[in-house]
């Protein structure tokens, strides 16, 4: 007799992406129709995202009110819906292994996503948006980056991005660093490297796209805070893209090709003893979490694994070491503080929301759901508005404090989804507070 749900850990599978039989429509459409069944008995993954409430109403108005009723090409309307955030799987499904059931929605998704793109059913804009190595290149040109951001603004270039790209007219959208991180990071000061108990004593800095091309000062604030805590760094001396911007468009090639780059680059600063630090979450998770699912018998990308950390997981073991300053000049008032889906299933716990609770005269109103933002999801002409109501619920909560107080600061450790909430802010007729990135809000308590 089946268990009702689970109270065990949460496991994982690897993903079999390389198995010709991963790439089988029919088998693909019998394993969503198993789950899909699964989730319509259930429904406790409603609030979600778009996937949930798309089966669901599939289902309630179909003829027979049960998924059999269901036309099977409606199961790729649920499909698009999934931008792969695990809070599914890590969060709320009772039914994931080790449960007899062996319920795997979002790798699910990423396997119909696969067989989507291997059969041409992407387009060029969707392409060219997870392609952030590509769009990023023209960071840093003078002359050029500022052209390139004036032209973005206006509103006959963004009416072309729309009808050419999928990209919405009112999405917010980046604008391109005119130095990039890479290049204008300085080198550590000198330090003396401190092992402790729990942490590495130097730092290897995984710079990521966004904060390499769009915003650096997040890189140069990560910077400050671990020379103003004695911890010697350094810059990965080459890296692509992550790929989850391609994991998410099922573009499972492109991701192996960038893992053939990075990976060995990084297994060796793994071997040498360093931790190694992304500021964006997203990043961090693809090399913790879909990568090593992706290639279990790797020895190199689990060895990168095992010593791949979020910044505030390793400040944070730092200060159990007993090597962190926990002194701080400025007090920041009250900050709104969302967890972002690819931190909360790191499965590393509040790390952030902890250090920012240790700036004296400081409150934190931490919010755990979905911004919305997902990527490329909050910015397609297809998904934006969609994506604006998924995170309504997060700008309300956000709005304000406990106390009913407002807040100083917006804040999220994914600055895509810290933008995307501003938005929300300013389209729900909020007061925008000031939108600063949780490494720079500490650097600034810090007085640096």
């Amino acid at each position: 007799m089946a268990r009702e749900g689970s109270l065990e850990a949460p496991t994982r599978h690897p993903l079999d992406w390389k198995n010709p039989e991963f790439y089988n429509e029919e088998a693909c459409l019998t394993e969503m129709e198993r789950i899909f069944d699964i989730c319509h008995g259930c429904r406790r993954c409603v609030s979600l995202c778009g996937s949930f409430p798309t089966l669901f109403d599939l289902v309630d108005e179909s003829p027979t009110l049960e998924l059999d009723g269901v036309d099977k090409k409606d199961y790729w309307k649920v499909v698009d819906q999934c931008y792969l955030c695990d809070l599914c799987y890590l969060t709320k499904c009772p039914y994931v292994p080790p449960h007899e059931w062996n319920l795997d929605f979002p790798h699910t998704m990423l396997r119909a996503k696969a067989i989507k793109f291997q059969k041409g059913e992407v387009t060029i804009g969707e392409i060219f948006l997870a392609s952030t190595d590509v769009h990023g290149q023209f960071a840093g040109i003078p002359i050029v980056v500022q052209a390139v951001n004036a032209i973005n603004k206006t509103q006959v270039a963004r009416q072309v991005m729309e009808s050419t790209l999928g990209v919405d007219q009112h999405a917010w959208l980046p604008s391109l660093a005119t130095r990039k991180f890479r290049s204008a990071a300085p080198k550590s000061e000198t330090h003396k490297v401190v092992n402790g108990a729990k942490t590495p004593g130097k730092v290897m800095i995984y710079a990521t796209c966004y904060v390499n091309y769009n915003e650096p000062g997040i890189g140069m604030d990560l910077l400050k805070i671990l020379d103003h805590n004695a911890i010697p760094y350094e810059l990965v001396s080459k890296e692509k893209c992550c790929g989850m911007p391609k994991l998410e468009l099922g573009d499972l090639q492109s991701v192996d090709e960038n893992k053939q780059i990075n990976i060995p680059i990084l297994a060796k600063y793994a071997q040498e003893g360093y931790a190694i630090l992304s500021a964006v979450p997203s990043c961090t998770l693809m090399f913790k979490q879909e990568l090593p699912l992706m290639y279990p018998d790797d020895v190199q990308t689990q060895l990168v694994k095992e010593h791949m950390w979020d910044p505030f997981e390793y400040l944070m073991e730092r200060k159990r070491d007993g090597l962190l300053k926990t002194e701080f000049d400025n007090a920041l008032g009250n900050i709104s503080y969302q967890i972002p889906c690819h931190g909360r299933v790191q499965n590393i716990g509040k790390k952030t929301e902890e250090m920012l609770k240790m700036i004296p005269n400081t409150t934190i109103n931490t919010v755990e759901r979905c911004s919305g933002h997902a990527g490329t999801y909050g910015v397609k002409k297809s998904t934006h508005a969609y994506a604006m109501k998924i995170g309504k619920p997060v700008v309300k909560a956000m709005a304000n404090m406990k106390d009913g107080s407002k807040p100083d600061y917006i804040s999220s450790d994914c600055p895509l989804g810290g933008h995307h909430i501003a938005q929300g802010f300013q389209e729900n007729g909020h007061d925008v507070p000031e939108l600063q990135h949780p490494i720079s809000l500490v650097a600034k308590a810090y007085g640096l």
